[in-house]
């Protein structure tokens, strides 16, 4: 069936998908990586706490980094307040907050609103990484946590995971939106088309360069 579209609503709708074309630059790999997988997650979402093992497995198998991104979902009571305290543990190491995300994914089925704090005192306890009784007293982590969501919005996203493959080539490697079971065949394929970071030569000694003004004279 053919639709005819109104010369404004097809100009709203393409200006969309630009729009969203252009979010999903803003989405590279860190600095130094050819390719990364980035997961826009919830972790009150009972589908992000099935993938985030698996993402891990095929990640750590390609040799690949994580980009972990919040993306709230309206009526999920303590998913946000998990977030904050995961980008507690994340200013401490990277990998005390995504083992803190997965500790919370691996109980989520019990965690509360109520008793969240029990559990996260328990996994500061256990990493021995204590927290402080007030965090984020100047919303900066929050803030953190909404602009991934916003962006998470720019991009369209209907729900969490959402995955993508991301490589350093530019416009010869585009983000790749990837269903989990298709996730390690993308990230091989990114890696393919994505060159090798270029290295800086290392700096000479100061002697060595004395050394070479002298032979020029």
């Amino acid at each position: 069936m053919r639709y005819a579209f109104k010369p404004l609503l097809l100009l709203a709708l393409l200006s969309s998908a630009a729009f969203a074309e252009d979010a999903t630059t803003s989405l590279k790999p860190p600095s130094g990586a050819r390719v990364a997988i980035v997961v826009f997650e919830d972790l009150e979402c009972p589908s992000c706490a099935h993938a985030y093992p698996l993402i891990w497995k095929i990640a750590n198998q390609n040799k690949v980094p994580v980009v972990l991104r919040d993306y709230i979902i309206p009526g999920h009571h303590w998913s946000l307040d998990a977030a904050v305290f995961a980008r507690f543990f994340d200013e401490q190491s990277q990998q005390l907050g995504s083992d803190f995300r997965g500790y919370i994914y691996s109980n989520q089925t019990q965690v509360t609103r109520a008793n969240l704090r029990q559990y996260v005192d328990k996994f500061a306890s256990d990493k021995k990484a204590p927290v402080p009784f007030v965090i984020d007293a100047d919303g900066s982590l929050k803030n953190k946590i909404m602009a991934d969501t916003t962006l998470g919005q720019q991009l369209h996203i209907g729900g969490t995971p959402t995955i993508y493959v991301v490589g350093n080539g530019g416009a010869a490697t585009p983000a790749v939106q990837s269903p989990l079971e298709n996730l390690n065949q993308n990230v091989q394929d990114m890696l393919a088309r994505s060159p090798e970071p270029a290295k800086t030569p290392p700096a000479k000694p100061a002697s060595a360069k004395k050394k070479a003004a002298k032979k020029t004279h």
